[in-house]
């Protein structure tokens, strides 16, 4: 079975009696030489593993700082292609598994076999895809498996028990837990429902189960760590990025981790 450099890491932090702080940036906001040294700058304050997201034209399950920030890319010309530079940009200066966040129809448009190479040969380490389920995901499943790249399926507090154990049975490196229903942001109160999802899918085996969607600070993480394996921070270091620049979301990012 193939070595997940995802799993790995998540594993060492439970080892060390806690958690790994995942984080989400959209490549290319507020342009990618920037992008790449937010990124590098999470991984150099504490974070553990890097999902950066690819710029989508209709980003259905994101909240609104996330979507101004792909606007923008978007914008200033973002193309596909710029993801696996910002990919090898940033594996070239920190050692920290970079998976890509992305819907599925860029993949499809530009080739699952040519993405899956393409990503691999850049450093990353796998694939978040939040639209499809395993079911419908036999192309990814058969590059992931002939590159060894890591496929995150994300699983829904509406998920059934079913559902459940065929996320887990289709994901390599975690499982993506999704804390509440709805668009991501950040929100005051972290969903209970999140630690029961935990619960289910780990009854169904789920090995790691990170959570993510409304996690903003540090408490927040704290909280999440205590029950899960890892904690995806987004909107609030999107908007820290967006407010403070690189040196403001260095600072945002080593109060999550404890590094203040």
């Amino acid at each position: 079975m193939t070595e997940s450099h995802v799993g790995r890491v998540i594993d060492t932090r439970k080892a060390e009696g806690r958690g790994a702080l995942i984080s989400y940036l959209p490549i290319g906001f507020p342009d990618l030489d920037t992008s790449v040294d937010a990124a590098v700058a999470l991984a150099e304050n504490g974070v553990d593993i890097l999902e950066l997201g690819l710029p989508y034209s209709d980003p259905v399950m994101d909240g609104p700082a996330i979507q101004a920030a792909t606007q923008q890319a978007l914008s200033n010309g973002f193309r596909l292609s710029d993801a696996f530079t910002a990919v090898e940009r940033i594996r070239a200066r920190v050692d920290v598994p970079v998976v890509i966040m992305t819907y599925w129809n860029p993949v499809l448009q530009y080739g699952p076999t040519r993405f899956a190479d393409d990503l691999k040969s850049a450093g990353g380490a796998g694939l978040i895809t939040p639209d499809i389920t395993p079911d419908s995901a036999d192309d990814w499943i058969a590059e992931s498996e002939r590159t060894g790249l890591d496929r995150i399926f994300l699983a829904a507090p509406s998920s059934s028990e079913a559902r459940l154990k065929q996320i887990v049975a289709a994901s390599r490196g975690f499982v993506y837990t999704v804390s509440t229903m709805g668009v991501t942001g950040a929100r005051a109160d972290v969903d209970a429902a999140a630690r029961d999802l935990v619960s289910r899918l780990r009854d169904a085996g789920a090995e790691r189960a990170c959570v993510g969607i409304g996690i903003s600070t540090a408490e927040q993480v704290s909280e999440v760590l205590e029950y899960a394996d890892g904690a995806i921070v987004g909107s609030a270091l999107v908007s820290s990025l967006a407010d403070g620049g690189v040196a403001g979301l260095a600072r945002t990012a080593a109060a999550l981790s404890g590094r203040r």
